[in-house]
């Protein structure tokens, strides 16, 4: 990604940070597109450290179709068959996929192993407004945050409510839980802070608050956890990645803003990998970039387009154990998987 990759009015940034994105046609160009098998970062003759797998659009693309019955009813309705809208955030866990998608508005659950659908769209007496955030929570259970309702809610795989949080939230965003200490925490972009709730869902603390310094927050959207327990927070507005560890205490950040390789112009979803790699999405220019803990850039996947491996202005970004990379390509409605080559050496930075 060469220096001068896009270079954008600051009132731009801010309004696709805050909205999570306008509807911008993307330029995807008359070149033909490279066999999904051929999809690798850094591009050859470098040795691959990300490949593309596959693309999730809808229920059917993970294993699970409308019965026959629901597709009768469809088709004398008129209704398409069900695809995601705009998914905005994506976790997975035992054959089972989680999409938040405020466009829909709905939680999906796609259970590929029990061929089992669940479409969330109230919770309790709640209708979902815009739910854009989801962490696996322990024995099955899942975190949805509603940034409309301002409240965040823990379902079973059923998608049947267990508790609500609401406590302290101004505009709930990006969503972490710690299994291990059994602690959720939630940014909250408004307030400026991340809040942190205990098993009883009872506020126990906070970390942050307005400023630029260390510790302190301009937007904090999304977060991560690593495999050390140590908590990755998109610091949007001020352009950067902050760590914490389980105490709340400030440990080192990463990040600046420019329209360069390692720049960040939109910074939106966090995670990281079994080497401890942080991997930021960036919605202005519709890339992963992967860096070490020093803040080196290792590599950068993706592009502006609508082919397989690239990107529309997408948003959070899932790691599994096994190093699957899961990204909420939000605006081509779709979640496009990636993995995370082993053997690969950290010498191909770009």
């Amino acid at each position: 990604m060469a220096r001068g990759i896009r270079r954008l009015a600051i009132g731009t940034t801010l309004l696709v940070l805050c909205a999570y994105g306008p509807a911008v046609r993307p330029a995807t160009g008359d070149v033909a597109p490279a066999p999904a098998s051929a999809l690798v970062w850094p591009r050859p003759p470098a040795e691959p450290a990300v490949r593309y797998t596959r693309a999730i659009a809808s229920p059917a693309d993970w294993g699970v179709e409308r019965g026959i019955f629901g597709r009768i009813v469809d088709a004398l309705t008129g209704k398409d068959d069900e695809r995601f809208a705009r998914p905005t955030g994506v976790a997975a866990r035992d054959g089972v996929l989680y999409v938040a998608d405020p466009g829909a508005p709905a939680l999906w659950i796609v259970d590929a192993t029990n061929k089992r659908l669940v479409k969330v769209t109230t919770v309790g007496d709640a209708t979902l407004a815009s739910p854009v955030a989801v962490a696996l929570g322990t024995g099955g259970s899942v975190f949805v945050a509603d940034s409309v309702l301002k409240q965040v809610f823990e379902l079973d795989r059923a998608g049947s409510r267990i508790r609500s949080i609401s406590a302290g939230l101004s505009r709930p965003a990006g969503l972490a839980f710690d299994a291990e200490n059994r602690r959720l925490y939630v940014a909250d972009p408004v307030a400026q802070r991340i809040a942190v709730y205990g098993p009883d869902g009872a506020l126990v603390r906070t970390i942050g608050g307005p400023g630029a310094g260390d510790g302190e927050f301009n937007g904090p959207t999304h977060l991560a956890l690593d495999r050390n327990g140590v908590l990755l927070v998109t610091d949007a507005l001020n352009f950067r990645v902050q760590a914490f560890d389980r105490d709340g205490r400030f440990l080192w950040k990463m990040g600046r803003h420019g329209d360069g390789s390692g720049d960040f112009a939109a910074p939106k979803g966090v995670a990281s990998d079994a080497a401890g790699h942080v991997y930021v999405v960036d919605a202005l220019f519709d890339v992963v970039q992967v860096f070490d803990r020093s803040g080196a850039l290792l590599v950068a996947f993706g592009e502006r387009g609508t082919r397989d491996g690239q990107f529309w202005l997408p948003g959070g970004i899932f790691i599994s154990p096994e190093d699957d990379i899961y990204v909420a390509d939000s605006y081509n409605r779709r979640i496009q998987v990636f993995r995370r080559a082993t053997g690969n050496s950290e010498a191909a930075k770009q």
